[in-house]
């Protein structure tokens, strides 16, 4: 058999058509929705990452600001940063690109930006709200793998879902999204002992462990959907997922490609809870 390509690109522009609308409406009634995005460093990826961050706000509507800070920033800097921001009435959402450097403590960066503005989900306060399944702001990747399991009519609530991965931007808030929609979740790593034991028994199989190609055919069972989270450069600059795409794709009910598939949908959430907090914001008023 061979899988139907799950397209991010597709539903992505589906819904940034969508989300565009409502910043129209908001602009209406005289309100921009605005994102402050705050970079650490020279990382050449986190740098693409930013500058595709904000051509995709310009083509939504949503008015944009970077903040740049040299790897020898303090955090405490940044930190007063945040606040400042957290008072400007133009910007609803605040993003810090990750990596951060390695003298930064994350989880007190994420915790000095107001909750309302946390459009990337890792804020305390609505990474505690995930857990019981009333979160606003749900973390963007997710969030994004969760629309297109739903646009393509993959059944969740009662399937076996295995995660690869234990982050806190993806593996751990994908088990409990999935977990709230009624699946039955395994969390693995790739310190798992027979890892292959376990994803084998997957209906719905979502890899996000940073390792080129670690999953091959063998691993996979027949019909499974396959979400490939990961992006990998090769040595021949091409990139590449988690998942051996060319062997599991004839093995899988469904699979994402990458690029092309989670990718797009992770910028497209933010853009969504960006929009959504500027409409908070203006009921608030």
């Amino acid at each position: 058999m061979s899988a139907k390509i799950m397209d991010g690109n597709m539903l992505a522009r589906e819904m940034r058509a969508e989300w565009k609308g409502r910043a129209q409406h908001l602009a209406e009634r005289g309100m921009q929705p605005g994102l402050a995005v705050i970079i650490v460093g020279d990382d050449p990826a986190s740098r693409i990452y930013v500058r595709n961050k904000a051509k995709a706000c310009g083509e939504t509507g949503i008015y944009s600001e970077i903040h740049e800070f040299p790897d020898s920033v303090s955090q405490d800097d940044v930190i007063q940063r945040i606040q400042e921001l957290n008072g400007d009435i133009r910007i609803h959402g605040i993003l810090v690109q990750l990596p951060l450097p390695p003298h930064f403590e994350s989880v007190k960066v994420f915790a000095s930006i107001a909750a309302e503005k946390d459009v990337d989900g890792f804020h305390l306060s609505n990474v505690g709200a995930l857990a019981t399944g009333n979160a606003v702001f749900p973390p963007c990747t997710p969030h994004g793998v969760m629309h297109l399991l739903r646009r393509y009519g993959i059944p969740i609530e009662g399937q076996h879902a295995v995660v690869v991965g234990r982050s806190n931007i993806v593996g751990k808030p994908m088990a409990l999204m999935l977990l709230q929609k009624g699946a039955t979740v395994t969390i693995c790593t790739s310190k798992t002992r027979d890892l292959a034991a376990h994803t084998r028994r997957a209906d719905i199989l979502v890899v996000a462990a940073g390792k080129p190609r670690m999953i091959t055919a063998d691993m996979v069972k027949v019909g499974a959907t396959v979400i490939d989270v990961g992006i990998n450069r090769l040595p021949d600059g091409r990139l590449t997922g988690d998942v051996d795409f060319d062997s599991v794709s004839e093995k899988a009910g469904h699979i994402t490609p990458v690029p092309g598939g989670v990718g797009p949908m992770t910028i497209t959430m933010l853009l969504c809870n960006t929009i959504e907090a500027a409409e908070r914001a203006q009921a608030r008023n």
